[in-house]
């Protein structure tokens, strides 16, 4: 479902809504920018993906025991 939204925005700001993303394009544009930060639903879709690749889950595990070696070294 789609909302109507007022906003305000400076003057400079608008006009280079305009001309850049274009009139019929903005709400689409802010909509695709804001959702990553208020829809928790697509965040936790993408950590549900990432922790589904298996070739990313080991070399992350590789990364996290090579940097405990690190620090462990640096502390002994």
């Amino acid at each position: 479902m789609r909302r109507k939204l007022t906003i305000t925005v400076e003057e400079e700001v608008y006009d280079g809504l305009h001309r850049v993303i274009g009139r019929h394009n903005i709400g689409r544009f802010l909509n695709d920018l804001a959702r990553p930060y208020v829809v928790q639903d697509a965040l936790d879709e993408g950590y549900l993906a990432m922790a589904a690749d298996q070739d990313r889950e080991r070399e992350a595990v590789a990364w996290i025991e090579g940097v405990v070696a690190d620090v462990a070294d640096d502390l002994g």
